[in-house]
C-alpha cells in the first residue's frame, strides 16, 4: 500500500504531456483515442490552451517523481446559484497498476481543495454510462447522480 505523504500535486508542464497520452491511453475507453506516443501538433496546441486559461488545471499527482495519475480541472462562472463559480472534473486517470491504493481519492480531494480555495460553490464531473466502477468510486466520495448528461458529437 502507498503512504499517501507520499503523493506529491502539482499543474502539468509541457514536459508531462507523453505521460499523459500514456494515461489517458490506459483506459478502456481511451485506447482507441488517443496517439501514445505521438508527435501530433494538436496535444501540444490542445496543453498551450490548457495552460494559458486561468480557468484550467491540468493536474497530476506523482510518486517518487513518476506521474501516476491525473485530472483536467475547469473552473466555471455562471450566472446561475447567484453567479456561483463551479469546478468541473475531467478526465480522471490513475495508472491501471496503481490503482486499488486511494490514489483516486486522494488526487479528487486535492482537486476539491482546489476548488474550495477558488470559492467554488460546487464540483461537478461527467462520467462515461459503461464506467460503472467509476459511477460507485465517486459515490464513495459523495458525489452525487442528480444530473443525465447529453452530447452531440460535431
Amino acid at each position: 500500500m502507498i503512504d499517501h505523504k507520499d503523493l506529491k500535486v502539482r499543474r502539468a508542464g509541457i514536459g508531462d504531456l507523453p505521460r499523459l497520452l500514456e494515461l489517458l491511453a490506459d483506459d478502456t475507453l481511451g485506447k482507441n483515442r488517443e496517439a501514445v506516443g505521438s508527435s501530433e501538433a494538436c496535444y501540444v496546441e490542445a496543453f498551450n490552451a490548457i495552460d494559458g486559461d486561468v480557468n484550467q488545471y491540468l493536474l497530476v499527482c506523482e510518486l517518487a517523481g513518476r506521474v501516476i495519475a491525473m485530472l483536467q480541472l475547469t473552473f466555471i462562472p455562471g450566472l446561475s446559484r447567484r453567479g456561483a463559480l463551479r469546478a468541473n472534473i475531467e478526465a480522471v486517470r490513475v495508472d491501471s497498476g496503481m490503482r486499488g491504493q486511494g490514489i483516486g481519492s486522494w488526487v479528487m480531494r486535492q482537486a476539491v481543495l482546489l476548488a474550495r480555495e477558488r470559492n467554488c460553490s460546487l464540483v461537478q464531473l461527467t462520467s462515461d454510462k459503461s464506467r460503472t466502477e467509476a459511477h460507485r468510486f465517486y459515490t464513495r466520495l459523495d458525489f452525487v447522480g442528480s444530473h443525465e448528461g447529453f452530447k452531440l458529437r460535431l
